[in-house]
């Protein structure tokens, strides 16, 4: 049995407007980011012509970078709260992976022309410019503003949970990081230390590269439907097993979408319950899981009545089904006995269990040519591990 609580009419709302309130705070940090680096993007172009620094420019044009993967960040925190639909059932939250992989690529290369353009510098320190001291105000100015846009940024991401976010925090990040190369650069110039430009393009270059890496290797791991950490499933695991009615639990597997995790479990429960228990039963799992661990955003519990992966037994062939199993039943009582009210059948251990209500006692010579016949039948039929006959004594 098999309990999706995902559509839940109580569930689905809350989790909707969690989705659409996540949406809008991302679209908000990154159009503060846009208007930012638009800003810096015209003053650098325009200080950096005028005061000859050729080095303010070529840092216009790493924010002009930032300005198109803000676009990137603001159409994916649009549509990746979409609601699901047909063809993407579990919504569109890698939306926002695909874009936090991009993003972490774009890092790494980054992280790469500075050491690749550092390394150059280093071999012709004599060629540097001299910069006009206008230029370093300016660069000064740019590296506050993008240190601040950096930490704005990353406190955003980690209130909304968003690593989208992130990955454009530290991409900012690396926007400051070029800021202070130029302003390196432009001061150690002004002061006759040309070599503090590169030596500072290499070490930041190489933080840069680790960090983009990372995150696309992160969003790598995402992709690939990589499990939560073990001391995770851990948390998982206890919370299911404290569930009343859980005698057991198997195959528990996870995967993360953006923001929220999904997961699916075999609880093993009492075999002899109805299906309206077990169902209550899953019930019970999915809301305890969604208590306790806000993450997870969808349960898909199955219900089993043994551990099915322990099951070691041959069966003895296929198992019949519920129609010849009654033909089977009605062949055994014989024609001294009333239909039965009620006939519950249960596949255990590669076998059948059958449990026959009668809706009156019968003579005892009924039962006893009854027991006769049930004892033959068992021993010639191995599918069947048990027959027992009740009689109901209360409508």
């Amino acid at each position: 049995m098999h309990s999706r609580q995902a559509s839940s009419p109580v569930a689905r709302p809350s989790a909707g407007a969690d989705d659409l309130a996540r949406s809008r705070g991302i679209q908000r940090a990154t159009l503060v980011a846009i208007v930012t680096n638009t800003v810096l993007t015209i003053g650098q172009v325009v200080i950096g012509l005028f005061a000859g620094a050729f080095s303010l420019v070529a840092d216009a044009a790493h924010t002009l970078s930032d300005l198109i993967t803000d676009l990137l960040v603001l159409l994916a925190g649009r549509h990746s709260a979409d609601p699901a639909d047909t063809n993407h059932p579990y919504g569109h939250g890698r939306i926002e992976t695909v874009t936090t992989l991009v993003l972490g690529s774009v890092l790494a290369a980054v992280g790469v022309g500075f050491l690749w353009s550092s390394g150059i510098r280093l071999q012709n320190i004599g060629a540097l410019p001299v910069l006009h001291p206008a230029a370093l105000g300016m660069a000064l100015l740019t590296l506050a503003a993008k240190e601040g846009l950096f930490r704005f940024s990353l406190a955003a991401a980690r209130r909304l949970n968003a690593p989208m976010l992130e990955a454009n925090a530290w991409h900012a990040r690396s926007d400051a990081a070029s800021s202070l190369v130029v302003a390196a650069g432009i001061g150690g110039s002004l002061a006759g230390y040309p070599f503090l430009e590169p030596l500072a393009a290499a070490v930041v270059g190489f933080l840069i590269l680790h960090m983009g890496i990372r995150l696309a290797l992160k969003s790598v791991r995402e992709l690939i439907d990589t499990g939560l950490p073990e001391e995770e499933l851990e948390r998982l695991r206890t919370t299911i097993r404290e569930t009343p009615g859980v005698i057991g639990l198997h195959e528990m597997r996870t995967r993360r979408m953006a923001d929220r995790v999904l997961c699916d479990a075999h609880v093993q429960v009492d075999p002899r319950l109805t299906v309206s228990e077990g169902h209550r039963v899953s019930d019970a799992v999915y809301l305890r899981v969604r208590a306790a661990h806000p993450e997870v955003r969808d349960v898909l519990v199955h219900i089993d009545p043994e551990d099915d992966g322990e099951l070691q037994a041959v069966p003895p062939g296929p198992l019949p089904e519920r129609d010849e199993i009654l033909a089977h039943v009605r062949m055994l009582l014989g024609p001294g006995f009333a239909d039965p009210r009620r006939v519950q059948i249960h596949y255990l251990g590669q076998r059948v269990e059958v449990e026959i209500i009668l809706p009156s006692l019968p003579d005892a010579d009924a039962l006893d040519a009854l027991r006769s016949r049930r004892q033959t039948w068992l021993a010639e039929h191995p599918h069947y591990r048990n027959i027992r006959v009740f009689v109901e004594l209360a409508p």
